[in-house]
């Protein structure tokens, strides 16, 4: 039914608060900036948001499968970890899953956009940098573009980060697209 549409693909987001507006109204989000930008410069995409608060990258080995079913996106952008990092997950399952995930995406035909997540140092160095580092090699193992750290020109500006620390304003959001939009862009079929 998908296929008789008249539009050249879609751009499905999974991902966790950072990409579901987590205390922004939902219209203020990245990923609703992403939708007004595509509809400008590529008319023919739609975007389909199932990111959801608290997501893992459990969570998304179990949605994700469903939402390649329904949607038959062209490109699948992975925003997903730092839920796993914050709770401690080990490493090797992150990575793992984070794996898993590109495989699902793939063999449904999707494209795949990694955007790499970090977390505080509190958590100590060995943690916190081998967190960062297992999307560097998530990425090179499965040859998929990776966009640097999504939040690093918004997360040591306090004006642009709420009070917790953890979430992006809604002032903040354009600053994250713009970190997104060049690696996206580089994955989209031409306009017209």
């Amino acid at each position: 039914m998908l296929s008789s549409l008249a539009w050249s693909g879609s751009v499905l987001i999974m991902g966790d608060s950072l990409s579901a507006a987590y205390g922004i109204p939902a219209n203020k989000g990245w990923v609703t900036l992403l939708e007004q930008r595509l509809a400008q410069s590529h008319p023919d995409y739609d975007v389909i948001n199932v990111s959801i608060s608290g997501e893992t990258t459990h969570g998304g080995i179990t949605r994700l499968p469903a939402a390649l079913d329904q949607y038959q996106p062209e490109l699948v952008v992975l925003e997903l970890g730092a839920n796993d990092g914050l709770r401690g997950a080990p490493l090797q399952l992150i990575e793992n899953n984070l794996n898993l995930l590109v495989n699902q995406a793939r063999a449904a035909g999707a494209a795949v956009l990694l955007l790499e997540m970090q977390i505080p140092p509190n958590y100590g160095p060995r943690y916190s940098e081998g967190f960062t580092a297992l999307f560097s090699r998530v990425a090179e193992q499965q040859q998929v573009p990776l966009v640097p750290f999504f939040m690093a020109t918004v997360v040591l500006q306090p004006e642009l980060m709420q009070a917790d620390g953890l979430h992006p304003t809604a002032k903040a959001q354009p600053a994250l697209l713009d970190q997104v939009w060049p690696a996206l862009l580089d994955l989209l079929q031409p306009a017209g």
